[in-house]
């Protein structure tokens, strides 16, 4: 079965980072450009669907995360 994941791709100084939105659990890529983080999540995903089972993917593909918001959070550190 194909499954379409939607996937956040951040521009860095040193390069991209991505992450899919609707797994359960952490999974990242990276790469020196955004076609390589690209190819580096769908590798990691598909990784973490073989480790943990389809449980992980989001139960219903026909209600995909409609939005995903950027916003800022204050935290403290010493």
């Amino acid at each position: 079965m194909y499954r379409t994941i939607r996937v956040v791709v951040e521009h860095h100084a040193d390069g991209y980072i991505a992450y899919p939105l609707g797994l359960k659990g952490v999974v990242m890529g990276q790469g020196d450009t955004y076609a390589e983080a690209l190819q580096d999540i769908e590798s990691a995903i598909q990784f973490h669907v073989e480790s943990f089972g389809e449980e992980v993917l989001d139960p219903d593909p026909d209600t995909p995360v409609l939005e995903a918001f950027v916003a800022e959070a204050g935290v403290m550190v010493k």
